[in-house]
């Protein structure tokens, strides 16, 4: 091949890549202004004090204990309702696996149905289950398991049972997709090899439906870290949360520095998570097999 040929050939093999990337123009622009744009002005916000002036005094002030604790403690109550999640959720994930695609179909409109409800709406129902007269100490009051209410709401018993109410979809959502793609035959085959139900579950059935697990796992703390209106009103001032300390910056403070660092430094945490369990799992198991 001659020097010319080889050139035409570079020149029309960047003419195609120039193609390709056409169709994906409005697609890098909506990810530029709605993603890259604002994330960088938070950041640069971030740096600005009250006099306008560049300065690391925002992310200084996140070393206060009041700061700590709070971060602390979202990392806590994100744990407990994940894992709240896991226990709820791989069973009904399980169950409805396990059943003809027409009823698994049927099943899962009813996890769906809290999407179509406000979340507000749904927080305030259990406000009014979970207050002193509510239905639930109403209930345990009438059976005669408790002799007077118990507090379950406005402390972190009511948090954690708002959230894990609010987002046990998104962990049984992608764990029945990677459930329900799951081909039968390899049960079957373990069973034949002399494995049996409980070595088979664990050994095949496991290993396979672990990138949803680790998907809707990943997803449910991720918004766990970033949640603001059940921690809000279920834990009536009591449970602080990050998302809760940038609303107080911003609108008791009018700090929107302080605020923008709060929310710098929970993206990078986030961000930081994802690459740690990327490491520790690797992609295949975050992502699935490809």
């Amino acid at each position: 091949m001659t020097a010319v040929n080889t050139l035409e050939l570079s020149r029309d093999t960047r003419r195609e890549r120039v193609r390709l990337l056409l169709p994906s123009g409005p697609g890098f622009a909506v990810v530029l202004l709605l993603l890259i744009l604002p994330v960088g002005w938070l950041f640069l916000l971030s740096l600005v004090d009250g006099a306008g002036h560049l300065s690391l005094v925002n992310y200084e002030r996140l070393l206060q204990p009041l700061y700590i604790r709070t971060f602390i403690s979202t990392l806590e109550i994100s744990a407990i309702v994940t894992g709240a999640c896991v226990l709820l959720g791989f069973p009904v994930a399980y169950l409805l696996s396990q059943l003809p695609p027409w009823l698994g179909s049927l099943g899962m409109i009813f996890v769906l149905i809290p999407f179509w409800t406000s979340v507000l709406v749904r927080t305030y129902a259990w406000l009014v289950l979970l207050q002193r007269r509510g239905l639930v100490n109403n209930l345990l009051l009438q059976i005669g398991l408790i002799t007077e209410p118990l507090q379950l709401v406005y402390n972190m018993t009511g948090t954690i049972i708002g959230m894990t109410h609010v987002l046990l979809p998104f962990l049984i959502l992608p764990l029945y997709s990677s459930m329900r793609a799951i081909n039968g035959d390899y049960m079957r085959a373990a069973a034949n090899c002399g494995a049996g139900p409980t070595k088979a579950f664990w050994g095949i059935f496991m290993p396979l439906c672990t990138p949803g697990l680790t998907s809707g796992v990943i997803l449910v703390f991720v918004l766990c870290m970033g949640f603001y209106v059940t921690p809000s009103l279920l834990g009536g001032g009591k449970v602080s949360m990050w998302s809760m300390q940038i609303e107080s910056n911003i609108a008791l403070y009018s700090n929107w520095g302080a605020a923008s660092a709060l929310g710098v430094l929970l993206l990078v945490v986030t961000l930081l998570l994802l690459w740690g369990v990327r490491r520790l799992l690797g992609a295949d198991r975050v992502y699935g097999d490809a």
